[in-house]
């Protein structure tokens, strides 16, 4: 049972290579490009933006959930709202989603990987959206469907000018009509569910409940996204976690296909800490069925053994030829 335990331990699969962050950092820099990039290309008509946000703000006036109308109107007429709502519409998913991948990479490494996948693949989906349906937002409507631009209402308080959360003189490099669905949202429902099932402190635990539903008040108060938008976000995010391990599977194979073909770029495993215990417990080293473990005492078998004129096995504490009386006298003579 031992030897079989030994074996087993010493067929375990090596350890996963631990992620580097000069390693993380470029690949996510270049995953947010290529999102920057596509959702910019991705800009579509202007007109069939415009048809997308009529029809959304339709559907939702006849399911009577566009609650995004009494908001703006709240933040329009309340600057104490509007103004600190622009301030987190324009910058805290620049902010909150690093400081919550970086938490991870320094204190959860167990699940930073599959979290990391899980944002990667749910903004690519959502540039997928961005560019099906370009959907005008209901900042840009015209005034008689009742929205105010807060953000270029309040734009003297801020950098953003009256292009959205962009600095000012750079509204031209971004996409106006990125509306559906709001990765704002799916971004803070990402930060929240980790927040909320991997901290220990219950402040921490707390903000990750309010920041994806101030972030869904935000985005609709502000004039930014529709009700749907945000529905459509959370959606995101729930495909994006469904599809994480999947798309960790297959890049995991990728990867042990590359590392074979080029042994000497594949990434190594870090050495076991100091004083962390080896999972092959005996070295490689194993008795034979017949040896003995040096001091190890006598048993009944060896004496008979000794008194049937056989031979002691290597480590026996009982003289080769001694009788099992252990009285030195050969066992001829007795």
């Amino acid at each position: 049972m031992e030897s079989y335990r030994m074996q087993d331990a010493s067929t375990a699969p090596a350890p996963r290579p631990r992620p580097r962050w000069w390693t993380e950092l470029p690949l996510l820099a270049l995953v947010y490009g290529a999102y920057s990039a596509g959702r910019l290309v991705a800009r579509g008509d202007v007109s069939t933006a415009v048809d997308h946000g009529l029809a959304i703000l339709r559907l939702e006036q006849t399911l009577h959930i566009n609650f995004e109308h009494p908001l703006n109107r709240l933040f329009t007429a309340r600057p104490s709202i509007g103004i600190p709502a622009d301030f987190a519409y324009a910058s805290l998913h620049y902010l909150v989603t690093p400081v919550v991948l970086v938490w991870l990479f320094r204190r959860r490494q167990e699940i930073y990987r599959r979290a990391r996948a899980w944002l990667m693949t749910s903004t690519m989906l959502g540039l997928i959206g961005f560019t099906l349906l370009p959907t005008c937002p209901p900042r840009l409507l015209e005034a008689r469907h009742g929205f105010v631009d807060t953000m270029a209402q309040y734009s003297s308080y801020g950098w953003w000018g009256n292009e959205a959360s962009a600095p000012r003189g750079m509204g031209g490099m971004t996409n106006q009509y990125a509306a559906m669905p709001s990765l704002h949202v799916g971004w803070a429902i990402w930060c929240g569910i980790l927040l909320w099932r991997h901290s220990r402190n219950p402040y921490v635990r707390a903000a990750g409940v309010a920041y994806p539903v101030i972030t869904v008040l935000v985005v609709m108060g502000t004039a930014n996204h529709y009700f749907l938008d945000a529905v459509a976000g959370a959606a995101v995010m729930g495909v994006g976690a469904l599809l994480a391990r999947p798309l960790m599977r297959l890049a995991d194979r990728i990867a042990e296909r590359f590392s074979v073909r080029f042994p000497g770029l594949a990434p190594k495993t870090e050495a076991p800490a100091a004083g962390a215990e080896s999972a092959n417990v005996s070295a490689g080293c194993e008795t034979s069925a017949g040896e003995r473990i040096p001091g190890q005492r006598t048993t009944s078998a060896d004496a008979v053994v000794a008194a049937t004129g056989g031979t002691s096995r290597p480590g026996s504490t009982t003289p080769a030829g001694t009788g099992a009386s252990g009285d030195g006298a050969p066992a001829a003579t007795r």
